[in-house]
């Protein structure tokens, strides 16, 4: 919703079902990294769309699609993950790897896009 410091306003009607999008920034970086987030979840809703139906007929993906639709974002199931975090972006990622060095960590992980101004430090999971 629109604040008394709001300077810019851009409204999206979607194609297919008419739903209207309302961006609201105080400042062109802001309004940049809204764009940029609305974008991202968009092109993920469209590969997953595309991963998980093979047409506008088709029945969902088996089991082994899940899977791989889950490596591909690196991401463990809600029920792996220790608990969840959220910051002002949202609910946090849960991330595990190893460093350079051979060691392992784990982290939620901010979920605005990489490199934005505003993206929150990581949780480390010690």
């Amino acid at each position: 919703m629109a604040s008394e410091t709001t300077k810019y306003q851009i409204n999206f009607k979607t194609h297919k079902d008419g739903t209207l999008i309302n961006i609201y920034a105080d400042s062109i970086k802001e309004l940049e990294v809204q764009i940029t987030d609305i974008s991202m979840i968009a092109a993920m809703i469209k590969s997953t769309e595309a991963e998980l139906y093979t047409g506008p007929q088709s029945a969902p993906a088996s089991e082994k699609q899940f899977e791989a639709i889950k490596q591909q974002f690196n991401a463990p199931a809600a029920s792996e993950a220790p608990g969840s975090k959220a910051c002002k972006h949202g609910p946090m990622n849960y991330k595990e790897g190893v460093n350079a060095a051979g060691k392992a960590w784990r982290a939620y992980m901010c979920p605005a896009p990489k490199g934005a101004p505003d993206q929150c430090e990581p949780i480390w999971v010690r």
